[in-house]
């Protein structure tokens, strides 16, 4: 499969992801059940929800937030992601280098990990109405962002989905750096990425159109997986339900 120089946008990047991982056999279902798509938001619910179409699986978000060093919040010291349907506090994950220590040392990096998860309450209120992500255990685990820089984002997912019991856990992104990818290998059972350029500098840099994902288009995309053609007779999902099991209320 060749690939653009950049891609158009985020849709063009999923539907390139899509059938990558169609070729590579994960539409067929595992266990019975469908492979369970988990974005990250924002800028992964536009790649995920064009796997999701490609491989006919259940799409959700799995809230994860970056935190940011004092004075550089582009700068990851780590991340913090979402508890699970099963009771599981949010987890953490920091990198281990010398701007993370002097961070944690200073209470700076507690400080951040607050207010991203007053960010993540937030979102799962929007997205989910503060219902718990879809439950993972047993089930097939794709975690899709648009890009992987230094990777503390996607690992802290990936924690995540092995300690919710996840049957089998695979990152897959359109573009990532080679070093990010690498802090990837302990905890993805596969990693699938498109594009590791030599030269890396910004996941943006790889698409023409990399405007941020708003929270209405990431809903929008969101209750469109979630509705399927539904008979006379479908039910309203219950709380936890996977979102793909009825309409996903606003």
């Amino acid at each position: 499969m060749s690939l653009p120089p950049c891609f158009a946008d985020r849709r063009e990047a999923g539907q390139f992801l899509g059938r990558r991982l169609v070729e590579l056999g994960f539409a067929r279902s595992h266990d019975g059940e469908p492979p369970l798509v988990l974005a990250l938001p924002r800028g992964g619910v536009p790649v995920a929800y064009e796997v999701t179409r490609a491989l006919d699986g259940t799409l959700d978000v799995l809230l994860v937030r970056k935190i940011g060093a004092p004075g550089y919040p582009e700068l990851a010291l780590g991340a913090v992601v979402e508890g699970d349907a099963d009771g599981r506090g949010p987890h953490t994950v920091a990198n281990d280098d010398s701007w993370t220590r002097r961070a944690v040392e200073s209470g700076a990096f507690d400080a951040e990990r607050g207010r991203q998860l007053n960010e993540i309450c937030r979102r799962q209120q929007r997205y989910r109405q503060g219902r718990p992500v879809t439950a993972m255990a047993g089930r097939q685990v794709i975690v899709v962002d648009d890009g992987v820089a230094t990777g503390a984002t996607m690992r802290a997912a990936l924690d995540a989905a092995r300690m919710a019991g996840a049957a089998q856990v695979v990152a897959a992104v359109p573009v990532g750096s080679a070093e990010g990818l690498d802090t990837l290998r302990a905890v993805a059972d596969q990693i699938v990425c498109l594009n590791i350029p030599p030269s890396f500098g910004a996941v943006g840099a790889f698409y023409l159109d990399f405007t941020q994902t708003s929270d209405d288009e990431a809903m929008s995309l969101l209750r469109d997986a979630a509705c399927p053609p539904m008979s006379a007779t479908a039910a309203w999902p219950r709380s936890g339900d996977p979102l793909r099991a009825g309409p996903f209320a606003s």
